[in-house]
């Protein structure tokens, strides 16, 4: 089977919870109603399931290769990137003076997840280009938005972020690439970046690389480090490319997963220095590599959202085909399909309910950044944003961890043919395995959250939100019913936990900075299951009105929820204590390095 988008699901969320009216109304945003948004998903949906979700197994099993400097992608790749640019694609969210289409980022976002479920690969070269585009939009000189922007946004060009090295990982503080200043303007760059995704490929014209670099004398560690826009191919101010430029790809490595997509190391200046810009100003590099991460981080989160319904998709298929056993209760006395059986439907509910919650997560968050960059209203624009860069981290890291459990259950329901790599399931399991890893560990999204987002404004924003999460709990305590029961109670035990656990990192943290941290993880996971139980509860109370409606989607909604509340919201006061008593000298520190 290939796949479907669930516009149905992804319209009721931008409508229900993440308010897509509010967002219409903000000033720029007048076009962006929910018949626009209807109509972008649905060509969306149409475009995604009919040209670029079929070439997903095929990447899968003939993935781009490296030869002579070169990369040639996966037949159909280049095609359907040149279909993906010509549709404006790329532009959704870009403004329009720049040839992008000036949508919310509430629409954008359906769409970047449809584009990521349909083929993770394929979508990796969009997603870092549209984190060049926001790099250059936030410090790059007019005169570099002129010339770089509405390219990127076509799709005649495409952009890269440079940042690893092979002695540099996620400690950028150790880049060593160097930039020589040539009296110019220009720079000569210097250096060997490693896991470059599509550092290079034949899908367009030119890679705008754009690459952490030192000049001389700059000062040592992160305050030393400067961003240059480096071209493949040199450019003249119209646009007209000229010579290749001194950046080469030296080899693509051989991964787990996401095959197609290739993961480049390149060498910038072995022919006598690569010619770059400085984007912005000297030493301000790491800042504005930052809003690339920071924009390249929620997309990641999304990315897992969609590993996750696509394996939701093939799983819930398979197993309203596959016959085998009799049912356990008796009903029938031949074998009949296991989504028959009940440990089969729990993992398919698991599967369905983490899929949901995490997407009305992401998309909440979304309308939580078009409020606090179009509302007129200055305090809320600043309250907006930091509930916004609160979510960040737990859209990243929540969903992309969720994403291998939600695999691999797929390929568990598969059974025996799951670790078959022909039925497909295997596919997302491998792929969605770097998720957690790239822009940023699950532990340096979850240390975010502690440092710059929890403990920095000493838990002011969680306040925040738990006061709002109170509200949707008195609803609850309102209604009857067992949906309605469970949700009341495992969201409230659930919030509790969580607001016990941001007092304990705000009064620990300069006590006990160990304590703390070793609970980062656990922290962002606790976050994510009481956010996105919310998020479920907001979303059976609107069912419940309108289940008259359509049975068949508010029904399974209430259902749903109902199933989030008892089997996943049920964990938090576990997590919450092992945060609280579980990370002591008793615990992580018990055993020497060499027990070890």
């Amino acid at each position: 089977m290939s796949y479907r988008a669930p516009v149905k699901d992804m319209l009721f969320v931008m409508k229900e919870l993440a308010d897509i009216e509010s967002i219409a109304a903000l000033p720029g945003f007048e076009d962006a109603s929910l018949d626009t948004a209807q109509a972008v998903l649905e060509e969306a949906a149409r475009f995604n399931g009919e040209v670029v979700a079929p070439l997903n197994f095929e990447g899968d099993k003939n993935p781009s290769f490296w030869k002579n400097g070169e990369v040639t992608t996966t037949p159909g790749f280049k095609e359907a990137f040149r279909q993906f640019g010509e549709g404006g694609w790329q532009g959704v969210l870009h403004p329009l003076e720049y040839d992008g289409q000036g949508l919310p980022k509430l629409i954008a976002t359906p769409c970047i997840e449809m584009l990521n479920a349909a083929n993770l690969s394929f979508a990796l070269c969009p997603l870092l280009t549209d984190g060049a585009i926001e790099a250059l939009l936030t410090a790059g000189t007019e005169e570099q938005k002129q010339l770089y922007v509405p390219k990127l946004i076509s799709g005649e060009w495409t952009g890269t972020m440079n940042l690893t090295e092979p002695q540099a990982g996620s400690d950028l503080a150790l880049v060593r690439t160097r930039a020589e200043p040539q009296g110019d303007g220009s720079f000569k760059v210097f250096g060997t970046k490693i896991f470059i995704t599509y550092g290079e490929h034949d899908m367009a014209k030119n890679i705008v690389h754009l690459v952490l670099a030192r000049t001389p004398g700059a000062p040592d560690g992160v305050k030393g480090i400067s961003l240059f826009l480096v071209p493949k191919f040199l450019t003249d101010k119209d646009g007209t490319l000229g010579a290749r430029n001194d950046v080469h790809c030296v080899s693509i490595e051989h991964k787990l997963g996401i095959k197609a997509s290739p993961t480049a190391v390149l060498q910038f200046g072995d022919r006598g220095g690569a010619i770059g810009h400085l984007i912005g100003e000297e030493n301000r590099g790491l800042e504005y590599m930052f809003i690339m991460m920071n924009a390249a981080r929620f997309a990641v989160g999304l990315q897992g959202v969609a590993v996750s319904e696509r394996a939701y998709q093939k799983a819930a298929a398979f197993a309203k085909d596959r016959v085998q056993s009799r049912p356990v209760d008796g009903s029938a006395k031949q074998p009949v399909s296991i989504i028959h059986h009940p440990d089969v439907r729990r993992m398919l509910l698991s599967m369905r309910a983490l899929t949901e919650a995490s997407r009305a997560l992401a998309y909440v968050a979304a309308a939580h950044c078009d409020f606090a960059h179009h509302h007129p209203d200055e305090a809320a624009r600043a309250s907006h944003q930091a509930i916004y860069e609160f979510l960040v981290p737990i859209v990243k890291g929540w969903s992309t961890e969720l994403s291998i459990d939600v695999a691999s259950l797929g390929v568990q329901v598969h059974g025996g043919m799951g670790f078959i790599e022909e039925t497909g399931a295997a596919q997302y399991y491998r792929d969605a395995r770097i998720l957690t890893i790239y822009e940023g560990t699950t532990a340096i999204q979850a240390n975010d959250l502690i440092g710059r987002k929890t403990v920095r404004d000493g838990g002011a924003t969680a306040q925040a939100i738990f006061a709002q999460i109170d509200q949707t709990i008195a609803q609850m305590a309102e209604r009857d019913g067992q949906a309605f029961k469970s949700m009341h109670r495992h969201l409230s035990a659930g919030t509790l936990a969580l607001a016990r656990v941001v007092e304990f990192m705000v009064a620990k943290v300069k006590s006990d900075p160990n304590a703390v941290f070793a609970g980062s993880v656990p922290y962002l996971k606790l976050a994510g299951i009481v956010l996105g139980g919310w998020q479920m509860a907001r979303a059976l109370l609107v069912a419940t009105k309108k289940r008259s409606e359509d049975e068949a989607f508010y029904g399974a909604k209430i259902a749903t929820a109902q199933f989030f509340a008892e089997h996943i919201l049920s964990q938090a006061p576990g997590i919450e204590a092992s945060i609280v008593s579980g990370n002591g000298q008793e615990g992580y520190l018990a055993l020497s390095e060499d027990q070890f």
